[in-house]
């Protein structure tokens, strides 16, 4: 398998506020099932690879593996382990290693992460090899925050804008880490309702949101579209509200959330127009430690060739390369985690995978439909909402479905269908919701 750093090699300059990357020759990077045993083979040779704290010479770097007192280097178990390991030997992946070549102690496991960020971005988000940038963030609200950090500076560099001139704009449904950035950041939080049978905002209510931030003194927007809501699993229809972001005259950057749906939905719905095959696509966040059932604080942060430079801190002079992430410090562990399950399915194995999960999904709509249940669903999608006044308190409580608020004004519950949700749990939970329902009946 060709990786990353035998694709291209990374030529970098420093300017006064950017790092300018230029690579050379690039191929497409394959995303094949690999046995278990070369999983094991290729994690841990890219741990050899890298500064052994116990076996080299290292003075200066500020860590070191985890405490030996606490956790035993010599544990039988960790020769068949490689995950435990890496967490044991605690790999530093500070800085954005598709940007330039970071500190050579970690050398082995940042080609473990580029090869990540490679499946994600061609083999899932169809970008162009040598035509993205990245890094695993700790979650989606850090990619979230990453992109938008990214565009203000952008816009303000650019354009010559203040923080305030810039606007993010985005649905109802959309992830609360928009308001978070958006107060972090001193830029404009522009909210647009949607419908509540579709959970779409309509053309309307984006002109009217958008004339409304011109009148607020917005000279440019960041424009989020969601491949899958949080709460909903809707799925914003893009091609449809592009055209009106142009009409307005305003530059604008366009950002995917794909924190929820960016492992199911490409492998549902092959001709949708959320990835980086659409030039209006920008930036893009996936979540690992969702469906892909990596570690919590594994996230994915996207972006075209270039743009990440407007987030490099020339201050880090201290780290090999710079740092244009948010976080800082990153772990090497929980990479390596994703990596080794994406490796382990392959493109048609994850496939398969996701299939599964879509019909169990639809089993599942079926009956709610034969019962006269309401809910939500984006077919392409494997999240179920249901109006909470529809389920009794008790099946709420027993099976853990999440509420829209947690308070009196709560309106909505899901239901999201991943591995733990069985057939078996599934016609568990139908059966004593129709029990209920024939009890309130009679």
């Amino acid at each position: 398998m060709l990786t990353p750093s035998q694709e291209g090699v990374f030529i970098w300059t420093i300017g006064s506020n950017n790092i300018i990357p230029i690579f050379g020759e690039t191929i497409r990077m394959s995303w094949d099932r690999l046995q278990p045993k070369d999983i094991q083979e290729r994690v841990f040779d890219a741990l050899n690879r890298n500064k052994n704290y116990r076996s080299s010479a290292v003075l200066g770097l500020p860590a070191s593996y985890l405490d030996p007192l606490v956790f035993p280097p010599d544990a039988p178990f960790l020769k068949d382990a490689p995950f435990a390991r890496a967490f044991m030997e605690n790999p530093n992946h500070i800085g954005c290693h598709t940007l330039a070549e970071g500190e050579s102690a970690f050398g082995g496991t940042h080609e473990l992460e580029r090869e990540l960020l490679g499946i994600c971005a061609e083999s899932i988000m169809d970008a162009e090899p040598g035509s993205y940038d990245g890094y695993v963030a700790s979650g989606g609200t850090e990619a979230n925050i990453q992109a938008l950090w990214m565009y203000r500076n952008f816009f303000m560099e650019s354009y010559g804008d203040q923080a305030r001139h810039v606007g993010v704009l985005y649905s109802e449904d959309s992830h609360y880490s928009f308001y978070k950035a958006a107060n972090l950041l001193q830029i404009q939080s522009i909210e647009i309702p949607v419908a509540s049978d579709t959970r779409q905002m309509s053309i309307a209510s984006y002109e009217l949101a958008i004339r409304n931030a011109q009148a607020s003194g917005v000279r440019a927007l960041v424009a989020i579209f969601n491949m899958g809501t949080t709460m909903f699993g809707s799925v914003d229809e893009i091609d449809r509200l592009l055209p009106i972001l142009k009409r307005s005259g305003m530059p604008y950057k366009v950002h995917v959330d794909g924190a929820f749906g960016g492992f199911v939905y490409p492998f549902t719905n092959h001709d949708h127009r959320l990835t980086f095959s659409n030039p209006e696509v920008s930036s893009m966040t996936i979540d690992a430690h969702k469906m892909l059932q990596a570690p919590y604080g594994t996230g994915i942060f996207l972006s075209r060739k270039g743009m990440i430079a407007y987030t490099h801190t020339a201050e880090a002079s201290y780290v090999i390369g710079g740092d244009a992430t948010l976080v800082g410090s990153r772990s090497g562990a929980n990479l390596i985690a994703a990596w080794m399950i994406l490796q382990t399915y392959g493109k048609s194995g994850w496939q398969t995978k996701i299939n599964g999960l879509i019909k169990r999904t639809d089993r599942l709509c079926v009956a709610l439909t034969q019962m006269g249940i309401g809910f939500y669903r984006n077919p392409d999608m494997n999240m179920v909402t249901i109006h909470k006044n529809v389920i009794p308190d008790n099946l709420i409580e027993k099976y853990l479905l999440v509420p829209d608020s947690h308070d009196e004004t709560a309106q909505w519950v899901k239901i999201v269908v991943m591995d733990h949700v069985s057939d078996e749990l599934v016609d568990q939970f139908l059966a004593e919701l129709h029990a209920n329902l024939l009890q309130e009946a009679n």
